[in-house]
């Protein structure tokens, strides 16, 4: 029974992160990224622009910013606030579990990579940093042959012409959708404390639910009408293959493990006795270059068993996967980098503690 609800959850989270992360990828690949091109001239705006991208969820933005990093094209300012302001694919579990959270927390993120930053290139006026095209194809999708195909009679053309990848897509959609729509993924009492609440923020939810029912009719049709590069490239090959087990896998451990674990252990005492070692944790695993561990942090928040402040300290260290690029291409980049996140990251983590939060 507790198994049945947490797995519920974990299918729910998945579900939400794909479909986020399924637009966002059709909108990038499509703009061809025109707009990471158009790079401001002054250290602010490259500051900026950094912040921002980071602030895009998953890795498009960060792979972006480092590619200019590493071509001498923004400063070690601005990828120092990419890295800040950067959480990942955890992002859209964020979004997904506790919006309103989300919110706040990328505001702050957003402004302590702003001013961490400008500080940044006060004191490091030139940073080594390497200089090889190659970089630029590390997560930048090659242009798309124009299609003079109105919409919809290509997209009556696919569903004539369904591909294994293509009908899969929209049969395990559509399967999301009216599980959502007839209430399947709505909590009972046997769930994680907390997980999946969203924060009553907006609407209840029930509503939320519906509100992503439309998202994912936009992505129906959008996966019934693209060609077969985009689909077996881009949202097979990449989304599929590469994040949705993974994210299904780590969300279900970190939700089995505060399930099961609240039944032999009193999470929430221990923390409460031990607050610097969770947050010095929270910090250190912030290190580590890739999605998934972090989101033990977002689902003890949202079960209410850990501060705000440890949030917010493991949420400034961590940057997903978007850093894998420069550990490849700058060790010494990757380093001073993460050694100024630490730093930031428990200072605000040890102030948001000290004022209760």
């Amino acid at each position: 029974m507790i198994f049945t609800g947490v797995l519920k959850n974990a299918f729910l989270i998945t579900g939400l992160v794909m479909v986020m992360m399924l637009l966002i990828e059709y909108f990038n690949v499509y703009s061809h990224g025109r707009s990471f091109r158009k790079i401001e001239r002054s250290r602010m705006g490259q500051v900026l622009l950094g912040a921002l991208l980071g602030l895009v969820p998953g890795c498009i933005g960060g792979f972006a910013l480092v590619s200019l990093f590493t071509h001498r094209i923004v400063s070690f300012g601005a990828l120092v606030a990419m890295m800040i302001a950067a959480t990942g694919d955890e992002a859209f579990v964020l979004f997904a579990v506790i919006p309103k959270t989300a919110l706040l927390l990328n505001a702050i993120l957003f402004a302590l990579s702003l001013v961490a930053g400008l500080i940044v290139d006060r004191v490091i006026k030139r940073f080594p940093a390497p200089f090889s095209q190659r970089h630029f194809a590390i997560h930048e999708h090659e242009e798309e042959a124009h299609n003079d195909i109105p919409f919809f009679k290509r997209l009556t053309y696919n569903l004539r012409h369904l591909s294994f990848q293509r009908a899969l897509l929209l049969f395990g959609l559509l399967v999301f959708m009216l599980s959502m729509l007839f209430g399947l993924f709505e909590h009972d009492h046997v769930h994680v404390e907390g997980v999946c609440h969203h924060d009553g923020f907006l609407f209840t939810e029930r509503w939320l639910n519906l509100l992503f029912v439309g998202l994912s009719a936009v992505v129906l049709v959008l996966i019934a009408a693209v060609n077969e590069h985009f689909l077996e490239a881009h949202l097979w090959g990449h989304l599929i293959k590469k994040h949705f087990l993974k994210i299904f896998v780590w969300t279900l451990g970190a939700l089995l493990l505060i399930q099961y674990g609240l039944q032999y252990f009193d999470v929430q005492h221990w923390i409460s006795e031990n607050p610097m070692p969770v947050l010095f944790a929270a910090a250190l695993i912030g290190i580590i270059p890739e999605s998934g561990p972090h989101i033990v942090f977002i689902t003890l928040f949202a079960s209410g068993h850990i501060p705000f402040s440890i949030l917010l300290a493991n949420s400034v260290v961590q940057d997903g996967h978007t850093a894998l690029p420069l550990l490849a291409e700058s060790k010494r980049g990757f380093l001073w980098a993460k050694l100024i996140n630490v730093a930031i990251g428990l200072a605000v983590g040890f102030a948001g503690y000290l004022f209760g939060f």
